[in-house]
């Protein structure tokens, strides 16, 4: 791209704009009835969030009551004691205490906790859905508001923002702004208040405890915060060694042709994989980091876990404390500080939110400089039509630097013809937007009949004004509303009569439904010419005054010209009309021609008189005249042959619509005459008319859909790292049983709490402390090896694939480079994208898996260990709970994706109109499409007011499950405590354990998608690895032979480029060279000199006939053995960036070669008194594509590369044609003495450089026409004869 400072406004634009806004500010467009919801919504989601807390209380008081009871029960073991009545008393009857009822008390609490949930279900239901419907209500409002802006703005506005830019806005950036007014606000507000609940509990319930777990927060901040930075150094750094390995890629798979030729694709792939070690390095040292990270602070909680219970427990021994207010305030400041860790991704939506809405509200608030749609400016009552430019200067807004027009003053009088003419960039098209007001001029003016143009309504002065464009503009509707749209209430016959002007009435009714065919996407099933006609009939249906043609009949083939001219000089009787051409055979009969030059009008007058003056008209008009002759001779040969019309239109489509430079590559050749390309699209565009289904299959072809990979095949790869792999997984199990260990220890804490005797509670606490401290570090150990070793296999895994799928890439045939897929820039992403994602199959995804896998299996071990039919009630509970998980991760995507769909209407009318604003604003129907843009909104609003509804009672149901979960479970606990006699411990043990492996199985299912796309990468990866080309440069197959001569025949080669199937290339190419010759082949470009030393390269092989070499077919040589033979010095010679003696090296990769050697080779290339110059000499670096040096040094150093190879047969493909003279004469000897002794392939647009050799032959349209020695053809007196005398091109 060229306009980067352009781009690097707008990214700075992109980096700075979130400050503009603030939040409150997003909410300007909310009506009060918005407002009030918003309030409600913020009120419940307040409430909700107080809930987690309350709920700490009812857990504080249920565990008092269980201890309460279980020490009563210890209480009866002594046999002094008995109990009467419900009533424990001394058998001496001293005292007496009332035993507890615990099912009754646990039925109470079990009441608690449903009725908490039943709130917290419309809580959450009232939050959510209320937050979404206003944002829905709010957006669309944005969203109207934001288009109608858009298609207010002049165009001069449209010209600094690029139309791909604004569609993404219209959806991207609304929806972010949505995404920070929904429901992220209520879920943060409702965060944020757990968390200030729970530190308020924590201090209310005991300030002391809490100071003392606070003191340790710090510990995992620190831990928290080195492990981001070193994480983001570390990932900087990989990136950084691995754009290195990129750019070997980029470098190599650009200059593929070069590296095929020299046979250099293996060292390549070893200089790739040299650079990969260093990104594997910083990978596997990023993986090690984390794990130490990880297990510190796994270290730390648990620290912390054993520091809060024993100094907790220590307060409960002294009688500060009940157990349950231990377990309160712990559990309070833990649910507070994870939720404030919860509350922060928000954070990040509400600030892209700003960042979004900073531009989106800045266009809203944007007054344009026309406005196309205001009411002001008067409207003439009579129009006569007489237009005067006034010392006009203008210089479009995107390029303020560019004068286009400089002090313009011209006239056009009423009802006559004028013609613009002059060369591309004079001004023309700019003077006649000037006249629609598409641009105010920057000084002097622009009249009708006298009266400033600014001064005239907008809409009224641009309904006088009929326009047909050079590329017309239609919509996707059917004919007659394409018409229709020139003029509103048009009728039937009024469509009928400038169809029949426009000479379009024939062909439309020869349609099989006429008037209501639909034209396609932007008129893409028409012809050109049809295209034409239809715009011309719009443009008459306004019954203009003024007519505009800029360029209306270029883009046509000569029959479909002469009827649109014929349209065209029908219609300009009696009306002032304004013509553009390029094609001055068009406007001979103008009444007036001005000249433009420079922005000036420099000459005015009729064709003869002008053609006298010999200004610019002149010299337009005679360079067009010869032009004209050569072109119609090949129109002819062109139509001879329009081959797999389909194939050739999808081709067509993908050059014009996609790449046009990158699929014409370095070495295709580009046909001479660009009118013949649009000859024969026409005929192909009437064909497609005939058989509809050509386009979606041109579709098709974008991106074929893989299967997703088998694991066993990704693990294969994998392989060699089993030990790696096996240690990781160890690592990760023992890490995925210390979480379910933990509900042991916490259960064993509370059991302590009920034993009467100090001493041995004292001790068993400790005890149980010491554990925490040992489970934390065996944590911390297992955690850096399952770091370690996983990233270890895993960063050894994307190094092999990496490198696999660059040698597989290397070993493609050329053909499969000219694919626009293949583009180096998409192959060098799918290397860096796809074998990193891969890691998602294998790797720490595994690390994840056995993890959670193990915290699940011993948990479940542990709670049906202990009680195996509290167990069953709580699994029942399972589902919903693993349910409510899944719906949170299918709301977020799931309901992204419907949006997407309805707003794709919208898109599609929004895309329509913004691709094609000077049409519709030239028609002046900006108003119409934003209705048609308004109406499909409302589809998408009341989805979202649907979804709002949905939604919230899927976040009220996933957020209550646990609470009834907790009263069932409790609630039978309490039941199997007093029948079974079940220690209570044990239910606290069963709940947490469960609950521990729930979580679990949520993580474990938020790694599927990553391993989705782990696999699909991966089936991608294979493809390629898969992929057997068509010439294969790795294996040894193939004829050799000893004595090679280097005797070239070709026999009757046909030959197309597999990415043009229509354009035949070679057409029958027959041509010998012996052993020793030079051969020259001469011709215009496009004529097939360079494909044919391709075909000998084997680059390609020719579809037809055959290429001999020493009497072998080509086909059936080793193509590492005959490329071996060929040496290559090509127009723009490829270096690599490195040294000038490793490029000199390049030439022969398959030996090593010594210093004297490459002198040598520069010797004879004249290159080597220069290289001794340099300061460094032949370590002097090239840099990128050898941007160091001269053309004339590259060239020498080409030169040496080639002659280093000794090779049997050299080709020149115009090897002097980009230099100047002096270099010329040097690299012509140097050439001149590596031929000797040669069979030499030169191919040369000077004609001065190749008349001493043996054979010229001439080449026009893929075969050679005539050959012989310099003195031979001249004495024919034939094509080559006439290049020679005149340099004219042949055709």
């Amino acid at each position: 791209m060229t306009t980067s400072p352009k781009d690097d406004q707008a990214k700075n634009k992109a980096e700075q704009p979130a400050i503009r806004i603030g939040f409150f500010q997003l909410f300007r467009f909310a009506s009060k009835r918005d407002v009030l919801m918003m309030v409600v919504g913020t009120l419940c989601a307040v409430l909700h969030g107080s809930a987690q807390p309350l709920m700490l209380l009812v857990f504080g008081m249920l565990t008092d009551t269980f201890i309460d009871y279980d020490i009563e029960l210890n209480e009866l073991m002594d046999d002094r004691k008995e109990c009467l009545n419900n009533t424990i008393r001394w058998r001496q009857n001293l005292t007496a205490t009332t035993i507890l009822d615990i099912e009754y008390e646990m039925t109470n609490f079990a009441y608690y906790y449903v009725g908490i949930g039943i709130a917290v279900f419309m809580l959450g239901y009232f939050q959510i859905s209320l937050w979404v419907t206003s944002a829905a209500r709010q957006v669309q409002i944005i969203r109207k508001l934001y288009f109608g802006r858009v298609m207010r703005m002049e165009i001069g506005w449209f010209d600094c923002n690029s139309v791909g830019e604004l569609n993404t806005r219209m959806s991207d950036d609304i929806n972010k702004i949505n995404d920070a007014i929904a429901d992220q606000v209520s879920i943060f507000i409702q965060r944020f208040t757990t968390f200030v609940c729970g530190f308020c509990m924590g201090f209310i319930g005991g300030w002391k405890l809490t100071l003392v777990i606070l003191a340790a927060s710090p510990l995992i901040g620190l831990g928290a915060g080195l492990m981001a930075l070193s994480v983001a150094r570390l990932t900087g750094m990989e990136l950084q060694a691995y754009a290195k390995a990129g750019a070997v890629a980029d470098e190599v798979l650009s200059a593929i042709r070069t590296v095929a030729a020299f046979g250099g694709e293996l060292k390549e792939v070893e200089r790739y994989d040299r650079n990969l070690i260093l990104a594997q390095r910083w990978g596997i040292r990023k993986g090690l980091i984390m794990g130490f990270f990880t297990g510190y602070m796994w270290f730390i909680i648990f620290l912390c876990y054993a520091l809060a219970f024993w100094y907790g427990s220590g307060l409960v021994l002294d009688l500060e404390y009940t157990p349950g207010t231990l377990l309160q305030v712990f559990f309070g400041v833990l649910i507070g500080a994870m939720n404030l860790g919860q509350a922060s991704p928000c954070l990040e939506a509400f600030a892209s939110g700003r960042g979004a809405a900073t531009i989106i509200f800045e266009t809203i608030d944007r007054v344009p400089e026309i406005d196309c749609m205001s009411e002001s400016g008067y409207k003439l009552d009579r129009v006569k039509g007489d237009i005067e430019f006034h010392n006009v200067t203008f210089h479009y807004p995107a390029r303020p630097e560019v004068k286009i027009l400089d002090q313009l003053s011209v006239a056009v009088k009423t009802g006559e013809t004028t013609a613009f003419v002059g060369p591309s960039g004079a001004g023309k098209s700019t003077a006649v937007q000037l006249i629609q007001r598409f641009y105010d001029p920057k000084e002097g003016m622009v009249t009708l009949d006298g009266h400033d143009i600014r001064g005239l309504n907008i809409q009224w002065l641009r309904s006088l004004i009929g326009i047909v464009e050079q590329e017309p503009v239609l919509f996707a509707t059917t004919i007659a509303e394409n018409i229709r749209y020139g003029r509103p209430g048009v009728s039937m016959d009024d469509i009928i009569a400038a169809a029949k002007e426009a000479n379009a009435y024939s062909f439309i009714m020869d349609l099989p439904r006429r008037f209501e065919t639909p034209v396609g996407e932007g008129g893409g099933q028409m012809s050109g010419g049809q295209k034409q006609r239809i715009a011309i009939a719009r443009a008459l249906v306004r019954n203009p005054r003024l007519l505009l043609l800029d360029m209306a009949t270029s883009a046509l083939d000569n029959e479909s010209e002469a009827t649109v001219q014929r349209a065209l000089d029908k219609v300009r009787q009696g009306r002032t009309t304004i013509s553009i051409a390029h094609r001055l055979s068009t406007i001979r009969n103008a009444d007036v021609i001005v000249g433009f030059e420079h922005g000036r009008a420099v000459e005015r007058g009729k064709h003869e008189v002008l053609m006298e003056r010999k200004g610019v008209y002149f010299t337009l008009v005679t360079l067009q005249s010869q032009g004209d002759k050569t072109e119609e001779d090949s129109v002819s040969m062109r139509l001879s042959r329009a081959g797999s019309y389909r194939a050739s239109l999808r081709y067509y489509i993908q050059t014009t619509l996609i790449m046009p430079a990158q699929i014409l590559g370095p070495s295709t050749p580009i046909p001479s005459t660009p009118p013949c390309i649009y000859n024969h699209t026409d005929i192909y565009f009437k064909l497609t008319l005939l058989s509809h289904n050509a386009f979606p299959e041109v579709e098709e072809e974008e991106e074929e859909p893989v299967e997703p990979a088998p694991v066993a095949r990704i693990l294969k790869y994998n392989s060699p790292e089993w030990p790696y792999m096996l240690f990781g997984s160890f690592g990760a199990a023992v890490n995925g049983g210390v979480n379910p260990v933990y509900s042991l220890l916490f259960s064993q804490i509370l059991a302590t709490f009920s034993i009467q005797d100090p001493d041995k509670q004292e001790r068993e606490i400790n005890g149980i402390c010491m554990f925490f401290v040992v489970v934390g570090l065996l944590s911390f150990f297992t955690q850096i090896i399952q770091g370690y070793s996983f990233s270890k296999s895993g960063e050894l895994l994307t190094r092999r694939l990496r490198r696999l799928g660059f040698r597989a890439m290397l070993g493609q045939e050329i053909g499969w480079f000219d694919d626009h897929r293949n583009s180096p820039g998409a192959l060098t992403t799918r290397l860096a994208t796809d074998a990193s994602q891969v890691q998602g199959a294998t790797g720490s995804q595994i690390g994840m898996i056995v993890n959670s896998l193990t915290n699940i299996g011993v948990s479940l071990i542990i709670s049906f260990y202990f009680s195996w039919k509290l167990t069953m009630v709580i699994l029942c509970f399972l589902p919903f709970i693993a349910l409510s998980g899944g719906f949170q991760a299918k709301m977020l995507t799931g309901f992204a994706k419907q949006d997407k769909v309805a707003m794709e209407a919208a898109g599609r009318i929004s895309g329509e109109a913004l691709n094609n604003i000077r049409t519709i604003a030239g028609l002046g129907k900006e108003s119409t499409f934003v209705e048609m843009y308004n109406a499909q909104l409302d589809g998408p609003y009341h989805a979202a007011i649907q979804k709002a509804h949905v939604y919230g009672a899927c976040y009220g149901f996933s957020q209550c499950v646990v609470f009834l979960a907790n009263s069932a479970s409790y609630r039978f606990g309490g039941y199997l405590v007093k029948h079974e006699g079940l220690h209570f411990s044990m239910v606290f043990r069963v709940i947490s354990a469960i609950v521990t492996s729930g979580t679990a199985l949520g993580r474990a299912s938020s790694y599927t998608p990553e391993y989705a796309k782990a696999k699909i990468s991966a089936a991608r990866f294979f493809q390629l690895l898969d992929k057997v080309p068509k010439i294969s440069v790795y294996s040894d197959k193939g004829e050799k032979w000893d004595n090679f001569r280097g005797d070239v025949e070709f026999i009757d080669c046909k030959f197309t480029y597999p990415t043009r199937p229509d354009m035949q290339v070679l057409n029958g190419l027959n041509v010998t060279v012996k052993p020793g010759q030079t051969l020259a082949f001469v011709g215009s470009s496009g004529c097939g000199k360079s494909t044919s030393v391709q075909l000998l390269e084997r680059f390609y092989d020719p579809d037809q006939g055959r290429v001999l070499i020493d009497g072998h077919e080509s086909t059936r040589v080793s193509v590492p053995f005959l490329r071996s033979k060929i040496g290559i010095v090509s127009q723009e010679p490829i270096l690599f960036d490195c040294s000038i003696a490793d490029n000199i090296r390049y030439g022969d990769n398959a030996r090593e070669i010594s210093m004297n050697d490459v002198m040598a080779a520069a010797k004879k290339a004249q290159l080597h008194s220069f290289v001794m110059a340099l300061p460094e000499k032949y370590e002097t670096h090239v840099g990128s594509q050898g941007s160091q040096l001269s053309r004339g040094q590259k060239q020498r150093i080409a030169i040496a590369r080639a002659i280093i190879r000794d090779p049997k047969i050299l080709l020149l493909d115009e090897a002097t044609s980009a230099l100047d003279t002096e270099s010329e004469k040097t690299v012509q000897e140097a050439l001149d003495k590596a031929r000797e002794g040669r069979t030499c392939i030169v191919i040369a647009h000077r004609l001065s450089t190749i008349q001493n050799s043996d054979i010229i032959a001439v080449m026009a349209r893929g075969f050679v026409i005539e050959k012989g020695p310099h003195d031979q053809l001249m004495a024919l007196k034939g094509a080559y004869y006439k290049l020679v005398t005149t340099g004219a091109p042949i055709s």
